[in-house]
């Protein structure tokens, strides 16, 4: 597939949520499903992924999308950088910016 191909992104993911970079591996399931018109659907930290939207341009597939929780709104985004996701989830609620990083889950074979 070619690097702008959205459909990349597609799948299950385990996006590390760490706060900073030495804390112990903070490991949450990511699951994305980007159908033709860019529209992006799934799951993510157990929360339903509302109104996403995947895009490609400078050779890298990105997305965008809001969860919600009890706190409030959280807004992420990211985009696929060699065989990783780079991403970053800003909470509204609790007023925090966090920067994740999320590999592909490999079926064994």
């Amino acid at each position: 597939m070619l690097a702008q191909d959205k459909s990349t992104l597609a799948g299950n993911w385990t996006a590390d949520l760490r706060p900073e970079p030495q804390a112990p591996a903070y490991p949450k399931a990511m699951t994305l499903a980007v159908a033709a018109d860019g529209t992006l659907t799934g799951r993510f930290y157990e929360h339903e992924i509302e109104r996403g939207r995947v895009g490609a341009t400078n050779g890298r597939p990105c997305f965008a999308f809001r969860t919600q929780d009890g706190t409030g709104p959280y807004h992420s985004s990211g985009c696929l950088i060699g065989d990783r996701i780079e991403g970053q989830t800003w909470s509204e609620g609790r007023n925090f910016i966090l920067m994740w990083t999320a590999t592909r889950n490999v079926l064994p074979k």
